[in-house]
Parts: C-alpha cells; structure tokens; sequence
C-alpha cells in the first residue's frame, strides 16, 4: 500500500530551517507499529498521522517521535494545520479559520491564518491548564547538558518539570553563552531518570534585540538530541513566565529564537493570558513553509 506525505519547515518562513515534519494526511489502515516504523524512517523530531475525527471535531490526530507515540507537541499541530491547510482540506480560507484536532492529551485547537490565499501562519492553543510540578536539582540538570552549575539562574524559578499537555524541565540559564555551551552528556540524562524524572530538558535565557528568549531543547533518551523548535515546550515556558509576572491579570507575549546552534533558525510566539493570579491559557504559533510532497510504501 502507499500512502501520500508531505513534509514542511515549522515556525520558519524560509525553506530548511525551523523543525522540519512530516504528515500523513488520510492515515486510516495503518498499524501502531507501521506509524511508528514511518516516523523513524523519517526520523524528525515527530511524524503525524491524520485520521477521521472520533468525536465530531475536525480531525483526530496521532504524533510519534522516532522511539514513541506522545499525547501532544506543538509544531505537530501547528504544521499538520499548515499543510492541511495547504492541501486544500479545508477548503478556500479567507482570511481565518479555526480547526480542532483530537489527541491523546485532549482537544487541540488551532487558528489558521490567510492572506491572499495563502497560509501565512497557525496558533495552537494549549489542550490542558498550566501544570506546575516538582523541582529538580539544578546540578542534576547541568550534569546533563555539560554546564556548570553557576550557569543556572533560580530568581525567578528553579528547574522545574512543567506542562500543558507534555512534560519538559525548564531551566533558565544566566546568559547566551552558557545556552551555546550546552551540550548532551547521557550519564547525566540517565541520572534524571533515576530521579523519576522525565529527562526532556528545555533551556532558556532572556536576550534583547529582536527575541525576548533564546531556547534549546533536548531529549536524547525520547530519541530526540535536540529539537529545532519545540511549541508545546515555548507553550508552556509562557505560562510559567506569566505565572511568575508581579502583575495578577494580564496577556503576556515572547519571541521566542530556537534551533539557531543547530543551523535550523526557529520563531515562535507565544502568549498566555492571567486572570486574578492565575494563568487561564497558553498558544504558541508561527509560521511554515512546504518543502515536499509524494508517497511512502507500506508492506
């Protein structure tokens, strides 16, 4: 059997850079391992595979990385609605419209955008609330990624594991130089999941110039050294930050670089809104560019 993909650049409006994916647009019929066999022939950091919708919305979605399906990332969502999109499966856009994707982790809401009838950008909006769990040892999270720990800054936060639909640890790190020194040291990786740990690590600094935040993400043992641009982790880091803002009610927005020391330049924007102390919801979009089409063979 074949079945037709088409891959696209992430959160990048210039073809080969942001997080490169790939989707199967009418998945029906393949197995788990099948999906999973394509996603590591592709080996990006995620594949998706679409599917009719179960529960009335517009699709339902499934996302694997190269080792294992995950309930929820963001720059599957964002481009599996660009290259629908794209492909005309929604049919003539406008100007704007709203999809909703069903996935493990819940209901995925996504906002197309159209000029000219062209797709110029999607904005996912969190499935789950900000999920704030426990802190990690900051000299088990500089083990991991080769750093000193002085090279950690705890004003704001500790490292800590947080989510809005997919667990990451967010460390901030003291300046640019220290996040372009990180590099993978496994033993350090294994040792965080001695500690019940999910070892996906995102790191972040505060800039100027052009971006608020300068991020890296790596998750070696999910089979992913590093990853280009990660929206369900930048989803979240806008929550935490919108958590810890002095104001109690608010719609607070980054501009987020990633993906620039591995050569693949990612922008992602992010946004959270806080009502009375509390963060009530997080998005994460951007732009995407097509980069291929065709089919894949499946015995």
């Amino acid at each position: 059997m074949k079945y037709r993909y088409y891959t696209c650049d992430v959160f990048t409006e210039t073809r080969f850079g942001g997080n490169p994916l790939a989707v199967l647009p009418k998945a029906e019929g393949l197995s788990d391992h099948q999906m999973q066999q394509i996603a590591r022939e592709f080996n990006f950091s995620e594949t998706t595979f679409v599917f009719p919708a179960r529960t009335g919305h517009t699709r339902h979605v499934r996302i694997f990385t190269p080792a294992a399906e995950i309930p929820f990332a963001g720059h599957p969502n964002v481009g599996t609605a660009f290259v629908l999109a794209a492909a005309g499966e929604f049919g003539e856009i406008n100007s704007s419209l709203s999809v909703t994707f069903e996935e493990e982790a819940g209901l995925v809401s996504v906002a197309i955008r159209a000029e000219q009838g062209k797709i110029v950008s999607c904005e996912l909006a969190a499935p789950q609330s900000l999920s704030l769990g426990k802190t990690v040892p900051a000299e088990f999270v500089a083990s991991a990624v080769s750093l000193n720990r002085q090279d950690i800054v705890t004003d704001t936060h500790h490292p800590q594991i947080c989510s809005v639909g997919l667990p990451f640890v967010f460390t901030e790190l003291k300046d640019r130089s220290a996040l372009e020194r990180a590099r993978i040291n496994l033993s350090g990786f294994d040792a965080l999941r001695d500690l019940g740990v999910n070892p996906q690590l995102h790191l972040y600094t505060r800039v100027s110039g052009g971006f608020d935040i300068r991020a890296r993400m790596f998750a070696p043992l999910s089979g992913v050294p590093e990853d280009p641009a990660t929206g369900s982790a930048n989803c979240t880091l806008g929550g935490l930050l919108a958590h810890h803002k002095e104001e109690s009610s608010g719609i607070f927005s980054w501009r987020i670089a990633q993906g620039v020391e591995m050569g693949r330049p990612s922008t992602l924007l992010a946004r959270a809104e806080k009502a009375d102390g509390t963060v009530q919801a997080t998005w994460v979009g951007g732009s995407c560019v097509m980069v291929s089409e065709g089919f894949i063979y499946v015995d």
